[in-house]
């Protein structure tokens, strides 16, 4: 999983979820705590994703994490990178699916 893909998973969890630590969120994609961490410094540092501490909370390693408007925008653009991405290994996967079937075709064939 890139980056990129790892942005797009997290910007759907947090929008579903904003209470998710980092640790959930590293759990919930299956990746490393750091590498969630390294993926969330560049939303954060542009604005995208406000962290919000509980005050009231006995845990004040809590935060709850809030989507910017300016954040969907990215979103669809990191969705249509994706989705351009996985059409593309489809295409790739279907081609050789039908040149595989044609060897097996051609092999039949040949056994005949």
């Amino acid at each position: 999983m890139n980056n990129k893909d790892i942005r797009l998973d997290l910007l759907c969890k947090l929008q579903s979820n904003p209470e998710f630590s980092q640790r959930k969120l590293s759990q919930e994609i299956g990746t490393s705590l750091g590498k969630v961490n390294c993926c969330l410094q560049r939303p954060i540092s542009k604005g995208w994703i406000k962290l919000t501490n509980f005050s009231r909370s006995s845990n004040k390693l809590s935060y709850m994490s809030r989507l910017t408007p300016i954040v969907m925008e990215q979103k669809v653009t990191l969705t249509t990178s994706f989705l351009k991405t996985k059409l593309d290994e489809f295409e790739i996967l279907k081609d050789e699916i039908s040149q595989l079937k044609l060897h097996e075709q051609k092999i039949a064939n040949e056994k005949r």
